[in-house]
C-alpha cells in the first residue's frame, strides 16, 4: 500500500464497531457547536476586528462565515455518511489518501491544542477582572506569561488561572460525554442569555453618526478583519468528530452542524453592529481585551458589564471544552488506523473515554496557557482549520465521482459549485494571513511528515 492509500468507505461504514457512549441528539449537537463557537470570538475578537473595519465588523463576520457555511455543507455531507470519530481527518481518508489524511489529522491537533491554549489565557483575564469585583486579587506574576507586562507593568512568571481551568475541563471530559454534554449545555444556555441581554441594553444607546463611514479602510479593512474573526467560527468542525457517539448521526450531525452556524453568525452581526454604533471603532484600541462589557461601561451600564463577564467566563469555558473534546476524537481516530500510538485509542471501561489521551493533551494545553503569550499561541490556529476546510471540500467533489452509490441522507447542495465557493474562500483569507503564519505552519507540515515516514506509514493498520 502507498502513500496514496485510501480506507474503502464501504467497508468504514458496514465495519463501523466503537467503544465509545451514543448519547448526542440534535439539540446536543446544536449545543456543542454554539459552544464552541460562542467565546472568544465575541467576547473578545470583535474589539480587534472593530480597529481594522469599524463599522465594517459585520461584513468580516459575514465572509467568515461563509466560507464556514460552505464548508459546513461539505462537513454535513460526509457527517451523513461516515458515522465515524475522526472529522476532515477521516473525510480525507476515504477520498483523497493516506498521506492527506495524516496531515489534514495533524494540522487538527495543533488547531485544537492551540485553540484551548489560546482561550485559556483569554478567561484568564476576563477571571482575574471578574474576582477584583469581589475584592479578590491574584498576584499579577500569575496571571501573564513568562515576559509579558500586565496592565500594571509587572513581568508574568506563569499564567495560573489559564493553566487551572484546563485541568478543570480536562476532568470533566475525562469523566464522560453525558457529564460533558450536560455542563456544556447549560453553560451554552445561559451565554446566549447573557448576548441576548447584552443586545437588548445596548441597542438604545446606538448613535448612527457612528457608523458612518461604514467601511472606514475600505475592502481591504474587511478582508483584513474577516482573516482576524475566522478565529470566531472554527470550533463547529469540532462537531463533527463526536460522530461515534451520535444517536442517529446521518440526521442529527447536519442539523448540529448547520443550525450552530446559523445561529452564532446572526447573533455576531447584530453584536458587532451594536458594539461598533455604540462606540466609536477608534476606541476599542483601549478595550480589546474586554470589548464587549466595555460598551456597556462606555454607556454608563456598570451594572451589567459584570452580567456580561459571567457571560465571558461560560462562553470560553465551553470553546475549551469542545476543542479538547474534538482533539482527543481525532487521535483516537488517528490511533485506531495505526497512525498514531495505541494508547490514544485505548478507552476507559468506567468512563467509555479516550482517558490517556485527553489527560495528555489536556496537560500539554494547560501548560502552553500558563507559558506562552495570546499573540503566540493564536497565530497557528487559522491556517490548520481553513487547511481542512478546503480538503474536506475537495474530498466532496472526488467521492461524487469516486462513489456515487454510497446513501446520503444529506447531500451539499450544488456540487461542486459549493465546494469550490469554499476553495476559494478559504484560500482567499489564508492569503490575508501574516507570512510568518505561513512559516511556522510549514515547519508543523515538516515535524508532521517525519512522524508520518518515521511511525505511522509502518505502523498504518492498511499496510497490514
Amino acid at each position: 500500500m502507498g502513500l496514496m492509500s485510501k480506507k474503502d468507505i464501504n467497508l468504514v461504514i458496514r465495519d463501523n464497531d466503537t467503544q465509545l457512549s451514543k448519547c448526542l441528539n440534535s439539540f446536543d449537537l446544536t449545543m456543542l457547536g454554539i459552544g464552541a463557537i460562542i467565546g472568544t470570538g465575541i467576547f473578545v475578537l470583535t474589539g480587534t476586528g472593530a480597529l481594522k473595519a469599524g463599522p465594517g465588523l459585520m461584513f468580516a463576520f459575514i465572509i467568515a462565515a461563509l466560507a464556514c457555511l460552505f464548508a459546513a455543507l461539505c462537513y454535513a455531507e460526509f457527517a451523513s455518511m461516515v458515522p465515524i470519530a475522526g472529522s476532515a481527518y477521516t473525510y480525507t481518508y476515504t477520498t483523497i489518501g493516506e498521506i492527506f489524511a495524516f496531515i489534514i489529522g495533524w494540522d487538527l491537533a495543533l488547531e485544537y491544542m492551540l485553540g484551548v491554549s489560546t482561550v485559556s489565557v483569554g478567561w484568564s483575564g476576563y477571571f482575574r477582572s471578574f474576582i477584583e469585583g469581589f475584592g479578590i486579587t491574584i498576584p499579577s506574576q500569575l496571571t501573564a506569561a513568562p515576559g509579558v507586562i500586565t496592565s500594571d507593568k509587572v513581568t508574568g512568571v506563569f499564567n495560573l488561572p489559564a493553566f487551572l481551568i484546563v485541568l478543570i475541563i480536562t476532568f470533566l471530559i475525562a469523566m464522560g460525554i453525558k457529564e460533558t454534554k450536560r455542563v456544556n449545555n447549560i453553560m451554552v444556555l445561559i451565554k446566549i442569555v447573557v448576548v441576548m441581554l447584552f443586545i437588548c441594553v445596548a441597542i438604545f444607546y446606538v448613535k448612527p453618526a457612528n457608523l458612518s463611514p461604514i467601511m472606514p479602510f475600505g475592502f481591504s479593512g474587511v478582508f483584513a478583519a474577516a482573516a482576524t474573526v475566522f478565529f470566531a467560527f472554527i470550533g463547529f468542525d469540532a462537531v463533527s468528530s463526536s460522530t461515534e457517539e451520535t444517536i442517529n448521526p446521518a440526521k442529527t450531525m447536519p442539523r448540529g452542524i448547520i443550525l450552530s452556524l446559523l445561529i452564532c453568525t446572526v447573533l455576531y452581526v447584530i453584536v458587532s453592529l451594536i458594539m461598533t454604533g455604540v462606540v466609536p471603532f477608534k476606541l476599542f484600541g483601549q478595550y480589546e481585551d474586554h470589548p464587549v462589557s466595555a460598551v456597556l461601561k462606555y454607556s454608563g451600564q456598570n451594572w451589567i458589564s459584570g452580567i456580561i463577564d459571567i457571560g465571558a467566563i461560560l462562553g470560553m469555558t465551553t470553546v475549551m471544552l469542545v476543542m479538547l473534546y474534538g482533539q482527543t476524537r481525532v487521535t483516537y481516530a488517528m490511533s485506531k488506523d495505526g497512525l498514531m500510538p495505541k494508547f490514544f485509542s485505548k478507552v476507559n471501561g468506567k468512563t467509555d473515554t479516550p482517558f490517556i489521551a485527553t489527560w495528555l493533551f489536556g496537560m500539554v494545553s494547560a501548560l502552553l496557557g500558563g507559558f506562552v503569550s495570546i499573540d503566540a499561541l493564536s497565530e497557528m490556529v487559522n491556517i490548520g482549520t481553513l487547511s481542512a476546510f478546503i480538503l474536506v471540500a475537495i474530498s466532496i467533489i472526488v467521492l461524487r465521482k469516486t462513489a456515487p452509490h454510497i446513501p446520503r441522507k444529506f447531500k451539499c447542495p450544488a456540487v461542486p459549485i459549493i465546494p469550490i465557493f469554499a476553495i476559494i474562500f478559504c484560500l482567499f483569507l489564508i492569503l490575508n494571513l501574516d507570512p510568518i503564519t505561513w512559516l511556522r505552519f510549514l515547519v508543523w507540515l515538516i515535524i508532521g511528515f517525519v512522524v508520518y515516514f518515521v511511525y505511522s506509514r509502518k505502523h498504518a493498520i492498511l499496510n497490514h
